[in-house]
């Protein structure tokens, strides 16, 4: 049974950090390429930063520069951390894992950015 459990959200002023966390189960974690998605109240999901297993990491434009994704094979963890943080960050934020045709996600947990 796979599971992807994240944890670290809340509430935060403008400028603050955050640093999501992102445990995984019943997978060959060091495997799979690993993400964290994004979603605003209205909006549609978005990819917000992955990182393979060799540890190549991508990010959306909007992020460069505040957020660092990193993992630990050892831990089976993936982390998201947040710098500089902007209200037009608020959303779900989403665990994926993803190896060819093989997708999970987590049940996401909440980052509210505001004063």
């Amino acid at each position: 049974q796979v599971q992807l459990v994240e944890s670290g959200g809340g509430l935060v002023q403008p400028g603050g950090s955050l640093r999501l966390s992102c445990a995984a189960s019943g997978i060959i974690f060091r495997l799979y390429t690993m993400g964290w998605y994004r979603q605003a109240p209205g909006e549609q999901r978005e990819l917000v930063a992955r990182i393979t297993g060799g540890s190549t990491s991508t990010y959306a434009d909007s992020v460069k520069g505040r957020f660092t994704i990193s993992r630990d094979n050892v831990k089976n963890t993936v982390y998201l951390q947040m710098n500089s943080l902007k209200p037009e960050d608020t959303a779900v934020y989403y665990c994926n894992a993803r190896l060819f045709d093989l997708g999970y996600w987590g049940q996401g947990t909440q980052v509210t950015v505001s004063s």
